[in-house]
């Protein structure tokens, strides 16, 4: 087992690197770790406190920090030759309520992410664009593209608009210019923790995080975005990707049926636009590997999810044995790692290498 390409994996950044980043007068806004009853909270602007682990269990986590050399012996142990790698902690700037808080907080993590984690081929940093001010997005993703960085984060939500609203047109024409992949990682812009009670993980995970996927794809799509836009890429991210089948057959036949009330008319079915320009990411999702008569192989990307326990780290390749018994070795060849490789722009070469 060699070559996989993880398009989801995490990094565990310093924690002091936003107080030590943002401008002065930001500095007592900056998310924070408390110690409370045991149990290491974290504290940020946005969201309610939230429960990590404690001390004990801390010592025996796998962090999945920024040390190169370490992270290149653990995912080369799981057969992952190169990852995408989206932060920990900066993917809560998207509940930050505040622009300048918010762009102060991506900027620091970006720099310090391209500084940390831009040296080593094999490993990718996503840049966070926070989407709530479009113009300060807009230079924010000019700066990073210009500092040499290759993909883009955008919340998978901004509250109170949904991503066919015209306001950001500007945006999704300078990406376009750009030429950089759109990732929208499920459960940012929104504290995901909607329901509560018996069962409430399940819930907030299928019906809240893994559904920001097509709510992405198809404001996207169905919104006349990327008909407008064919050069964007758009990979969404930890959606699991079962869903992606029943989005693009549903998608076409309500775009049909209902064309008498569309404000516009798209050049071409929804679908045709996810297949064309849309990738979602799983884990493990044996449904959706079964439905790629239906989606294509290409709109599948797979992720460890390193070093997350709900991931398939560091037993991937029981997982993908199990999830593509009967596959064409050439397909899974390219959902565990070709596609990756062509939207993100790895030389799989230079990994084999």
């Amino acid at each position: 087992m060699a070559g996989y390409i993880s398009a989801d994996s995490h990094v565990t950044e310093p924690f002091e690197l936003y107080a030590e980043r943002v401008d002065a007068p930001f500095r007592d806004r900056v998310p924070r770790i408390v110690i409370r009853d045991g149990w290491r909270t974290l504290h940020a602007e946005g969201i309610a406190p939230r429960k990590l682990m404690t001390a004990s269990e801390l010592d025996l986590a796998v962090v999945g920090g920024p040390d190169l050399e370490q992270r290149r012996r653990e995912q080369e142990s799981d057969g992952v030759a190169g990852e995408v790698v989206f932060p920990n902690w900066a993917l809560t700037t998207a509940f930050v309520g505040d622009p300048a808080l918010q762009i102060q907080l991506s900027r620091a993590y970006n720099d310090w992410a391209r500084e940390t984690l831009s040296a080593e081929h094999r490993t990718l940093p996503v840049a966070m664009i926070p989407m709530i001010d479009v113009q300060a997005a807009v230079a924010e993703a000019q700066r990073v593209a210009a500092l040499g960085m290759r993909a883009l984060s955008l919340p998978s939500r901004v509250e109170g608009v949904d991503y066919n609203s015209p306001v950001f047109h500007p945006f999704w024409a300078s990406a376009s210019e750009l030429g950089l992949p759109l990732t929208f990682h499920s459960g940012t812009g929104y504290d995901p923790r909607l329901s509560h009670g018996p069962g409430a993980h399940v819930l907030n995970y299928v019906l809240a995080a893994q559904f920001d996927g097509p709510r992405v794809l198809l404001a996207l799509a169905a919104g006349g975005v990327l008909d407008r836009f064919p050069e964007l890429r758009v990979v969404v991210v930890e959606t699991g990707a079962s869903w992606l089948a029943w989005v693009m057959t549903q998608a076409d036949e309500v775009y049909a049926d209902h064309a008498m009330y569309a404000k516009s008319a798209l050049s071409a079915r929804p679908s045709d636009f996810i297949r064309r320009q849309c990738h979602a990411t799983f884990m493990v999702d044996p449904v959706a590997v079964r439905n790629r008569d239906v989606t294509g192989v290409e709109c599948l990307l797979w992720g460890n999810d390193y070093p997350h326990p709900e991931g398939t780290w560091p037993h991937s390749e029981q997982s993908a044995t199990a999830q593509f018994a009967g596959v064409p070795e050439e397909e899974m060849a390219a959902i565990m790692g070709g596609n990756a490789a062509r939207v993100f722009g790895f030389d799989p070469a230079r990994l084999a290498a």
